[in-house]
Parts: structure tokens; sequence; C-alpha cells
């Protein structure tokens, strides 16, 4: 698209971004091409509309080139539903809409409710306006609320959902003509906190061949989640469950994802179980895959798995499969040789936790978690078992949901290498980033003391991966065909993928060649899995603010992470906490980025800010409304 500024207006349709400044840009994606562009909207042309919003508009470039819309009409509003706080004036009450959704103050439709000024609530929106569909009570997390309804997702199930979801738990496990694996010792290793637990594993020991078999057992939940109905419906809309700090909206019902298809310990559950023949050079040499009946035998947690990895402690919970941990511990080392030969990178990584008061509800703390090679076991044993149902389905013409990461284009490797060269990294891509040289590159950074930081810039320069129905390779896996099947509890596309599944096992040969409806779920999935991410996201950003509103004036070592026109973005060492670091509080300013935003560009000869630069910074001032840190720079 011709943005210069002799280019004369065209229409376009984009979508609607709002800046909580006030002012907004219209996005466009120019057909058939990865291109976007972006144009400003001001104020007063941005007041109609919502973030998320389809307009079409003219677009004019100005002199110094800058794209200006115009004339905004309205195409498709998406958003049903708006959080905002109450504003009266001369007699009418307002809805002062979050500002990352309007930049304006709405009428509001109280529907007879009493209502003040100052109340948080949650409206409808209908034909336009905003009518009012509940008040938070006192003392409500409003930032939680705000955050839900930015993101559009949804908190309560209705009431046929419910009924049916509870109806299922009178369905048995039953084990029919499944194969009897309750027998077999087997455990779940999941976080202590974890209630949705859908997958097992199991190892049965090395023959006189030395392969092993690996069973990776996943809840049935296609056996009692049926396809069109209410409670299928509403999982398919939410597509994943949101795991915010605090607060989990899952995508089925507690009374089922908590409860009777969670692979509890000493319970009969109804399973998908693939089974995985591993030789002793770490290949999986052959796959299995059918409905199964399981009962674990003990819950056990990374912790106590990590201390059996690492120093040979057996826990309590431990002592009735103690026999076979050795053989989970050689499955793990074979697959991470086998893996180690094909390169990508590791995706265990240091997570962030914040804490609660048990009482009050109240934020007590933030916690960084380092993963545990208890961690990078059960990642490497859910990665074989979703490659393996991968390559089986393909072989089979069967249209998975698969999940694809393309390798970067050549101007990302070649950030990457200057994000190397920044961070006192050599990394040496040469033109081409491959899966062995990402490996290599991830190995260096491994215990170094930015590695959070290093690795969050890695991340952001590899791109995301997507679901679709089009087979292709994981880069960041070094994987030649991968998708999810391990969490049909908590994933929709691992659910679609069972369906598929158990509907050949169960005879069905009419599937077709990457279907159509299924790329069209897999587009739904990507678009709610953004909308997740984004969630966890903002509400992560919104209890940085809030715990570090206690810490104004201290200081921490940093390293740099991003860079932006306005300034620095710094990550906090050790505790994953994001701020940013303004341009103007920086000496030797003006600065601007360079062309790549690795650095900022001082006027001053010797000023720059390099993406990777360690430094020390103090809390200036916290904004928890828009989850905002700002930081200036120490010394």
């Amino acid at each position: 698209m011709d943005t210069s500024a002799s280019a004369s207006p065209r229409t376009v349709t984009g979508r609607i971004d709002v800046h909580p400044r006030g002012f907004g840009f219209l996005t466009v994606q120019a057909p058939g091409s990865q291109e976007v562009l972006s144009a400003f909207i001001p104020p007063p042309d941005l007041n109609p509309f919502l973030a998320g919003d389809t307009v079409t508009g003219t677009v004019t470039a100005g002199a110094d080139g800058r794209l200006t819309a115009s004339a905004l009409s309205l195409v498709e509003r998406r958003r049903t539903r708006v959080y905002g706080e109450v504003v009266s004036r001369k007699g009418t009450q307002y809805l002062r809409i979050d500002r990352e959704v309007a930049n304006a103050d709405w009428v509001l439709d109280a529907a007879g409710a009493p209502v003040q000024h100052g109340d948080a609530v949650v409206a409808n929106l209908v034909d336009g306006k905003c009518v009012l569909a509940y008040r938070l009570e006192p003392g409500a997390d409003r930032s939680l609320e705000r955050i839900i309804a930015r993101h559009g997702l949804a908190k309560d199930f209705a009431p046929e959902v419910v009924e049916e979801a509870r109806s299922l738990r009178a369905v048995p496990h039953a084990v029919g003509a499944r194969r009897d694996l309750r027998d077999v010792p087997t455990v779940t290793v999941d976080a202590p906190s974890t209630r949705d637990i859908d997958d097992a594993i199991s190892v049965l020991p090395a023959g006189p061949d030395g392969a092993l078999r690996l069973l990776v057992s996943i809840a049935d939940v296609s056996e009692f989640v049926e396809a069109g109905t209410p409670l299928d419906m509403a999982a398919r809309e939410r597509a994943t469950s949101v795991y915010m700090a605090g607060r989990v909206l899952p995508m089925l019902p507690e009374e089922l994802s908590s409860h009777w298809l969670s692979l509890v310990p000493g319970e009969e559950r109804l399973c998908l179980t693939v089974e995985l023949r591993i030789d002793p050079q770490g290949r999986v040499t052959a796959a299995d895959v059918y409905e199964s009946i399981i009962r674990s035998w003990a819950r056990l947690n990374y912790d106590e798995v990590g201390a059996f990895l690492d120093r040979g402690e057996v826990s309590a919970p431990m002592a009735p499969v103690k026999d076979v941990m050795p053989w989970f511990r050689l499955a793990a080392a074979r697959l991470a040789v086998a893996r180690g030969a094909r390169g990508g990178m590791e995706f265990a990584r240091d997570e962030a936790r914040f804490t609660f008061d048990a009482a009050t509800g109240e934020l007590s703390g933030l916690v960084s978690e380092r993963p545990t090679s208890a961690h990078g076991m059960i990642e490497r044993f859910m990665v074989a078992a979703n490659e393996a149902i991968a390559t089986w389905m393909l072989a089979r013409g069967l249209p998975g949901v698969f999940r694809v990461h393309e390798q970067p284009d050549p101007s990302r490797v070649e950030d990457l290498n200057a994000f190397a060269q920044a961070s006192g990294f050599a990394a040496g891509f040469g033109r081409e980033l491959t899966p062995l040289a990402l490996s290599a590159f991830d190995r260096q950074i491994a215990g170094a003391a930015a590695e959070p930081a290093l690795r969050s810039v890695l991340r952001r320069s590899l791109g995301p991966s997507r679901y679709t129905v089009k087979p292709g390779p994981h880069f960041g896996l070094a994987a030649p065909l991968y998708l999810h099947f391990t969490s049909p509890i908590r994933r929709y596309a691992d659910l679609a993928v069972h369906r598929t599944l158990k509907g050949y096992l169960h005879g069905r040969r009419d599937y077709l060649d990457e279907d159509p409806a299924v790329e069209s779920l897999a587009v739904h999935i990507n678009g709610r899995a953004r909308s997740a991410n984004r969630a966890e996201s903002d509400r992560h950003h919104v209890l940085e603010a809030r715990w570090l509103a206690g810490h104004v004036g201290k200081e921490f070592p940093a390293h740099v992470v991003r860079v932006k026109p306005f300034g620095l973005v710094v990550q906090l060492d050790g505790m994953l906490v994001e701020g940013v670091l303004p341009a103007e509080g920086l000496p030797g300013g003006p600065f601007r980025p360079d062309a790549r935003e690795l650095s900022l560009v001082g006027k001053e000869p010797g000023k720059t800010y390099p993406v990777g630069l360690p430094v020390r910074v103090k809390v200036a001032s916290t904004d928890e409304q828009l989850g905002r840190v700002e930081f200036a720079l120490v010394g």
C-alpha cells in the first residue's frame, strides 16, 4: 500500500486500537501481504468507537509521511460487554469505560437499578448503548473484572451448561472394550495447586532389545462432552482455560474439569493413551494409540520428582511407584539426547508467581520460580506424545489441528544476531537461523545472570506459533510435525484432535484432507488464545504495579529487554517484573531508537542503550489501573 506523502487518500477497512491517553490507531492488514499499516485517529473521531471494532475510513498521508484516519464508519462490533465506573453529570449517568477500550464516557442505561457515582459496573452493549449487566460488590477486585471484560472473556457458565456438566457425573468410567491399565503403575506430575489434571504417565521397563515403552494417558474428555451440546459450544467459544493470578476461568465447568474428568489418584478414569517405543538411542520407533482406563497410583509434584531425578530422594507419595521411577529418568534422558541432536530450544522457563493471603485474598508477595529437572522431564514426555500423534494422524490422512511455528525470516535473524552481540554473547547465526544454531545459543545463555531477560527477548524475536489444519514444522521445537493432544480439559484444540482420533478408532473413514471446517476452528482458537494470553499478561502487569507500589524508591538490578520510541523497557533481575525507563529521564538525550529498535541512541557520542544492557534502576511510580511501572536510572 502506497503510504508516501504524495499518495492520494484511500478508503480502507481495519481494526480500531485505543490508547489510554485518548487517541487511537486504525490497523490495516494489506491483502495478500504481511504488510501492516497503522493510521492515527484523533480523539474526536475515536469517540463513537471501541477497541476491536472493524471500521472503514479514509487514510491520508501528511507532509511528514505520517498516516491519519478519518471519516470512520462501523462495519462490525464483536465486543458485547464493557467494564466501567459510573460518573454523574447534570443528572445523567455515564459509564467511564476502561480507557484501553474507549476514550469517551458513554450514557449508561441502569435499567432501574440503584447505581451511584463511583460504582464499578459491567454493561452489555445493546444497539450501540451501555445497558447495566451487574454492579460489582464493594471490595471486589476491579482490575480483574476490567481485564475480563476488556478481552471478552466468559466468566460464568449458563445454567443449562452447568446442569449438563453435573448430569455427566452420572456417566460411569467403565472399562468396556478399553485396554485396562489400572494395574500398570501410573503417576501424575503437576504443581500442588493444579486441579485440572489431564495427563498421566506410565513406563514399561526395557526388554532384551533395550527399548522401553512410555505410556502417556490423557483424560478422555470427548467420551463425556458430546459435540454440538450447550456444554461443548460453551467450551468451543472459550477455546482455552485462562490462568490469571488469583483467578482461573476454566474452559469446562469445575464439576468436570476439577473432579469427574481430572485424573485424581485412586480413581478410575477413561483416557486416550499413546504408547511410545523408545530405543536406546532415544528414537521413537513406534507409536500406538488406543482407548484405555487407568487408575493413578500417585499424585506427585515437580519438586519431589525433581528431588528424585537430581538426588535419588523417594518421597512418601512416591513409595508405591519407586521401582519404576528410574525408568522414567531413563526415558527422559533418551528423549533429551534425541531432541538435543536435532536442535531447538527448551520451553520450560522461569516464572513469576504472585501469592495471596488465604484469609483476605490480598496480594502478599511475588516469588520467582525456576523450572526443575522434573519440568524438563514432563515437557519432553508431552512433546514426544504430541509429535507422535501428529505423525500418526498425518500418516492416515486425518485433518489435525496442527501447531506450526515458522522459521524466522532473515530480518529477524539479523535482529537476533545484533541482540546477542549487545548482550555480550556471540551468536554467529549467519543468514539463516537453524534449529541447531538456536539450540547452541539456548545453551549459551543457560545459567547466565540475565537468562530470564535474554529468553524474553529471544521468544519475542522468534514470534508466535499458531494452529492450522495445514501440516508444517514447529521451528522452536525442531519438530517436523506437531500438535496439541495432552490437555483436552483446558484446550479445545486438544479436544478436537481427540474427537478425530476416536472417530478413526471407531471406524470412521470419510475424513476430508485439510478440512476447511477444521481450519475455521483453528482460526477461532488462535483468536481466543491471543485474548487469553493478553488477559494473563495484563493481569500480571496490574499485580506488578500493585506489588511495587509498596517499593517506590527501592533500587534493583535490571536488564534492557525492549527499545521503544518513548524509552526503554527493563526487566528486574530475578523477578521477571518489567517497567518503563522513560527516555526523557536518561542523561545525554534527546534519544531516538535505531532502525531496528535494538538500541536507544543519544545525541551525545557514546550515549547508547542497547537491548541486553545491565542497568540499575529504582521504582519511580506505579499505576495499577494501567498496569504500568515507571523506573528511574540510578548512577
